[in-house]
């Protein structure tokens, strides 16, 4: 743990009034994954004048988080977890960054943790969306209020239109809709964020293995003959699920998954503008431009096209 920390007294743990800011000077609870995404907060959370602290998870944050006042947590460890942010004077909390759904046997249950199994074992029977639900749920029963990364950072959100020097062609906007559409129809069963689009075919959904290894999958199936568009055809198209809670996992864009599409041959992606998070725009449309891929962010619907 930094010794930079402040030690304030415990702050009691009745959970705060809906919408309720916490205390002034309250330093804000970034519990951090791996990825550029928990600094990118930390810093804007620092330029708005607030403190933080960061609870990255052993296994999976980066070690640059050490620069800033921390606290390593082990995932299980809820109670040590919840007793250190009461301690610090945390009540806001922001979940950010990649972290794999752990096997039961690799948690490190602490004793709070032990008595939460049969709620443990409940969150487990799931997708991503529910496991992350029941979690954030956790934290508010215990008194602290859950923040959207967004909230605290809005420039990682993308914005809405084309992002780099190329544009979808009239096809490409005809699998970017069917994209959207069959999104609408897998979210609301907690399969997954994105799919590919060629030719009007849905030809890959993510699920477990993630954005990364499906274009890898596809790029495979380029290689085996098994899909035969030509090249640059296809669309990638992420989106929040429907009706998930935004405070939580928004899905993101980075260099490394422009770069995998460009290797599945794709002629771009499209994302959900304001729906996905990205953590240095800039270097996400070099990356686009360089790579030949477009970068196309579409309206939420109900707030510009259907």
């Amino acid at each position: 743990m930094s010794s930079s920390l402040k030690r304030p007294e415990p702050t009691p743990p009745h959970a705060l009034p809906d919408g309720a800011a916490a205390p002034a000077g309250a330093p804000l609870a970034i519990i951090c994954g791996g990825g550029a995404f928990p600094l990118a907060v930390a810093e804007a959370a620092r330029r708005a004048g607030r403190e933080v602290v960061l609870f990255p998870v052993r296994g999976f944050a980066d070690a640059s988080v050490e620069a800033w006042p921390h606290v390593w947590i082990h995932i299980g460890r809820f109670g040590r977890l919840k007793s250190e942010m009461r301690r610090l004077g945390c009540r806001d909390v922001v979940f950010i960054g990649n972290v794999l759904r752990p096997r039961i046997r690799d948690i490190r249950f602490d004793w709070t943790t032990l008595t939460l199994l049969p709620q443990v074992f409940r969150m487990l029977r799931g997708g991503d969306d529910h496991l992350l639900t029941s979690l954030g749920r956790l934290f508010e029963e215990a008194g602290f209020r859950l923040v959207g990364a967004h909230e605290i950072a809005p420039e990682i959100l993308i914005p809405a239109g084309q992002l780099g020097s190329l544009a979808p062609a009239a096809e490409q906007m005809e699998d970017i809709a069917l994209g959207r559409r069959a999104l609408a129809v897998t979210g609301p069963l907690d399969i997954g964020q994105g799919l590919v689009v060629m030719n009007r075919h849905v030809v890959a959904v993510e699920a477990a293995e993630g954005t990364d290894l499906m274009l890898a999958r596809v790029a495979e199936l380029r290689a085996n003959g098994r899909i035969k568009a030509p090249p640059r055809c296809g669309v990638l198209v992420k989106r929040p699920k429907a009706g998930q809670d935004r405070r939580l996992d928004l899905p993101s864009l980075g260099v490394r998954t422009v770069e995998g599409a460009a290797r599945a041959g794709l002629a771009g992606i499209a994302v959900e503008a304001g729906g996905v998070i990205v953590a240095d725009v800039d270097a996400l449309v070099r990356a686009a431009d360089r790579a030949g891929v477009f970068i196309y962010a579409f309206e939420r619907d109900g707030a510009g096209e259907a």
